[in-house]
């Protein structure tokens, strides 16, 4: 008898931890909120991360090419914990719930004393094998997260920035997601809605001329250039607007410009850096076709 009344005691306790909240209306506890919360503070880590990364590349303590892969890698990480779906699908209305509650309340009891009366004693426990349970990876085995996972995690955040498109920081975080899967003319649409709602960015109209630029042939002349003059507007320093600035000039066969442009960024970067040897080859390329160009 008193093995009995233990195990209702038991069963009791049990339901005062999983009937409440069942019978909690939704959004009582402002679920919303909560993950608004989440997002914004997911951006401003983001943000911190990022901007120490673009300062360790103007100061060359990286190369371009893992500024660009450590860059794709916090987008990533930012992507899979912002990019959710839509949280009025996940709800349950409250008659669901009460039905929930209610068998649960009296099912479990039943169940338990079918269940002990069956296979149960309280006199010998049996043991359990050990048994190794492997999680599985959520990246792939270089580290990197599936191409597939990627994609379905960009398309989840479109489908979000179509209800709320004033999400200035979402269009970036598209944008820069299309870029990295080399989807360039996705890419310049997102940074389009993106500088429309954050004009005075110049990092983001560098990022916004290079792809379109990639969209349109990978050529810089014409829609990005103008582009790239308004982010140097903007900060004639920029390391990136600088660099494209150099670039178009020298496809435009303007190599004296290019040089300037160049020379100018250059000054900017520790000479031992990788970002300075680059820089050093293309300039001394612009200076040995400026000296063989013919005379205007």
């Amino acid at each position: 008898m008193i093995f009995w009344l233990i195990c209702a005691a038991l069963i009791a306790i049990a339901l005062a931890f999983i009937l409440p909240p069942l019978l909690r209306r939704p959004g009582s506890e402002h679920a919303e909120d909560a993950k608004s919360g989440r997002k914004e503070a997911n951006i401003a880590v983001y943000r911190d991360q990022l901007s120490e990364l673009e300062a360790d590349l103007t100061n060359g303590l990286v190369s371009t090419e893992q500024y660009e892969q450590d860059r794709d890698e916090l987008e990533r990480r930012l992507l899979d914990d912002v990019a959710v779906t839509n949280p009025t699908r996940d709800r349950k209305p409250a008659g669901e719930n009460r039905t929930a509650v209610y068998v649960l309340a009296l099912g479990l009891p039943i169940l338990a004393t079918a269940l002990y009366l069956r296979v149960g004693n309280p006199k010998e426990m049996p043991t359990r094998p050990a048994v190794s349970q492997e999680t599985p990876p959520m990246a792939g085995d270089n580290g990197e997260f599936p191409r597939e996972r990627i994609e379905a995690n960009v398309a989840s955040l479109a489908k979000r920035l179509e209800q709320d498109p004033n999400d200035g920081d979402g269009w970036v975080m598209l944008a820069r997601s299309y870029s990295s899967l080399e989807k360039y003319p996705e890419a310049s649409a997102a940074y389009a809605k993106a500088t429309a709602l954050k004009p005075n960015d110049a990092d983001l109209l560098a990022d916004y001329a290079f792809a379109l630029a990639m969209a349109n042939g990978r050529t810089l002349k014409g829609q990005p250039s103008d582009i790239i003059n308004k982010s140097l507007k903007l900060d004639p320093e920029n390391a990136k607007a600088l660099e494209l600035a150099g670039s178009a000039a020298f496809e435009a066969s303007d190599y004296k410009t290019a040089v300037a442009y160049w020379e100018k960024l250059i000054s900017r970067t520790p000479a031992d850096s990788e970002v300075a040897q680059t820089l050093a080859q293309r300039i001394n390329e612009a200076k040995t076709r400026l000296k063989s160009a013919p005379p205007k």
